[in-house]
């Protein structure tokens, strides 16, 4: 298999500690793609018509995109699933919390954009202010929420990637005044498969 990537991609990075997680890393073969809306990559549009990173090249011919399609594909490769739960309860709490981690990844994009990314003369701060309550508002409701768990899933995977990319990219301190976000989200950092695909690089506009 092979895996159009990028090294600064939250989503990217989900897919990759979850081939990890799975046992799976050493039979993907990583290819780095920059991408960004303002700068055509015509290879990835040619496999992604929406031209983002990550793609799944499968070794059956498939091409799939985006993230979560992917991880759910790695996760049924051997047939016994493993990052989404089979219990309806803690599966749909898994799936929600990836809901989530993916809204929260969107949102912090788009606080990026109009805080740095923007030409000064076009940013809308009422867009920005708009797109960081929603991350605020996202870790405020994991504080509440957490609960002490070794479970490695498809939510926890995603909740742990897209958090990595918000401090990366210093968008918002969701440590202050967290301590059972902060305490679960040090936990997950040290796993293998996050010191494996630790975040680098930035966008090419």
């Amino acid at each position: 298999m092979k895996l159009l990537y990028q090294t600064h991609s939250p989503y990217a990075r989900k897919v990759l500690v979850a081939a990890h997680e799975l046992g799976l890393a050493g039979s993907v073969e990583i290819i780095h793609h920059e991408t960004s809306p303002t700068w055509r990559n015509v290879e990835v549009f040619a496999l992604n018509p929406l031209g983002k990173v990550p793609v799944l090249l499968c070794d059956d011919g498939q091409v799939l995109f985006d993230s979560s399609v992917i991880c759910d594909y790695l996760d049924n490769l051997g047939g016994h699933p493993k990052l989404v739960p089979v219990d309806p309860k803690r599966r749909y709490r898994a799936l929600q919390w990836q809901a989530l981690a993916q809204g929260m990844a969107d949102a912090g994009i788009a606080v990026r954009w109009e805080a740095e990314r923007r030409p000064e003369s076009l940013r809308w701060p009422t867009m920005r202010d708009g797109q960081l309550q929603k991350v605020i508002a996202a870790c405020d409701f994991l504080e509440r929420e957490m609960i002490a768990s070794d479970a490695i899933d498809i939510g926890a995977i995603a909740l742990a990637t897209t958090l990595s990319w918000i401090e990366f990219r210093d968008v918002y301190a969701f440590r202050e005044a967290r301590p059972r976000l902060s305490s679960w989200y040090d936990e997950f950092c040290a796993r293998p498969s996050m010191h494996a695909t630790t975040l680098s690089g930035d966008t090419k506009d």
